[in-house]
């Protein structure tokens, strides 16, 4: 391994002498002539900007005026869209506002049906009362008809015993001719 080693750093030796004169040289070739680099370096730099004003002259644009047209394009786009969502929103509050109404119109109408089942349950509770005393009334009626017929002679007039007898043998009739199909219709 030492072998190639060595050969390896006598072959870069003289390159790395050969690069310590040429910097040497360059420098001092360089440090002779500073203001023949400084004009030609003053050289380059203006022909580059007349080079550029040329351009600019001869296409007619400049940046700067691209520049602020996209500016003054991108203002105005900027505005529509915030024009736009003023809009938007101004319906968007319309729309809430209308819901918000319309909410209040049926809590409104809830409030109304509510009143109209409640007196219509008055109502009914009254009407269900007034039945039941009505029909307390009747049966009443009933025990003193009972009662009053009880303590009357038996011999009512004939006309009306014969409609009740008359009633009475219907009834029977009736009565007998349903026994019969009862029991037919169990056999």
């Amino acid at each position: 391994m030492r072998p190639k080693t060595f050969i390896f750093v006598w072959t870069l030796h003289p390159m790395i002498e050969l690069t310590r004169e040429t910097r040497a040289d360059s420098i001092v070739r360089t440090g002779s002539q500073p203001i023949v680099l400084a004009a030609a370096a003053l050289l380059v730099l203006l022909a580059g900007v007349a080079s550029i004003a040329l351009w600019r002259a001869y296409t007619g644009t400049s940046p700067e005026r691209d520049r602020a047209a996209a500016v003054r394009q991108l203002q105005a786009r900027t505005a529509q869209a915030s024009e736009q969502l003023v809009e938007k929103t101004k319906g968007l509050e319309a729309t809430q506002q209308e819901s918000i109404d319309q909410l209040q119109m049926i809590q409104n109408q809830l409030q109304t049906v509510r009143r109209l089942l409640a007196a219509q349950q008055a109502d009914t509770r009254r009407l269900s009362d007034q039945v039941s005393t009505l029909t307390e009334a009747i049966e009443g009626l009933r025990h003193s008809y009972a009662s009053t017929a009880a303590s009357e002679p038996s011999s009512p007039p004939a006309t009306r015993n014969r409609a009740v007898r008359t009633r009475a043998h219907a009834l029977r009739t009736n009565n007998h001719k349903r026994g019969k199909s009862v029991a037919k219709s169990n056999n």
